[in-house]
């Protein structure tokens, strides 16, 4: 339901990254019908300030310190289903688009992006539809498609160390390395040295076959 102030679209953004949230704040507050009305850097504070601002929209990252905007998208959407979600990710993957979909995003559109992309996603979503990126259109038919499962078996996912397993649910949540190691307090060598191991106890080639993985096998959790 919109305020009462005119049509004005109120904006939560959320980001860990300063300068990305005042860049945001600045092109969206200069469109005219949208209000950015918070910023928060973490996904707890985030939370906060969704149940004190109760904006009509959170714009939110998908990498974060402390959590991930799937894990945001999942509480938000449960815990204030009137509230809706757009990811904004610099992470151009199907996998990860699909994810956030299947958890309650309303749309996913790439940092990259035209400002122009962004306000005509807010206002898709806000209009009752979902927004994608063009570069991402192979993910509309996700929801409805059958999952196409990899060839690993949980077999070889138990053969994983516990470190490696924690490891392989953070790419799931779209965290970069420096962001793993910042989490798991590991340097990030140590993270790359882990992936590699990874890849070799699975058996899987390349970051798009390694994220596929860890979708299918943590996604959500």
């Amino acid at each position: 339901m919109m305020n009462s102030d005119s049509a004005l679209i109120d904006i939560l953004i959320v980001d860990d990254h300063q300068l990305v949230r005042d860049g945001l704040r600045l092109r969206l507050g200069a469109i005219e019908g949208l209000r950015v009305v918070g910023e928060a850097g973490s996904l707890s504070e985030a939370v906060r300030l969704t149940e004190r601002l109760r904006p009509h929209l959170v714009l939110t990252d998908l990498s974060m310190k402390g959590g991930s905007g799937i894990a945001l998208t999942q509480e938000l959407r449960a815990r204030y289903p009137a509230v809706h979600v757009l990811v904004l990710s610099m992470h151009n993957n199907a996998e990860y688009a699909a994810q956030a979909r299947s958890v309650g995003a309303a749309g996913y559109v790439l940092k990259d992006s035209p400002a122009q992309e962004i306000v005509d996603a807010i206002h898709t979503i806000l209009r009752g539809g979902s927004y994608f990126s063009a570069e991402l259109a192979r993910v509309e038919g996700a929801a409805s498609a059958p999952v196409m499962r990899s060839s690993v078996r949980y077999e070889q996912i138990e053969k994983l160390t516990p470190r490696e397993r924690d490891i392989l649910r953070e790419l799931a949540n779209g965290l970069s390395n420096k962001q793993i190691a910042a989490l798991h307090e590991l340097s990030v060598r140590t993270v790359e040295t882990h992936r590699m191991s990874i890849k070799r106890k699975l058996e899987v080639e390349g970051q798009a076959e390694l994220i596929k993985v860890a979708v299918e096998f943590f996604g959500g959790a």
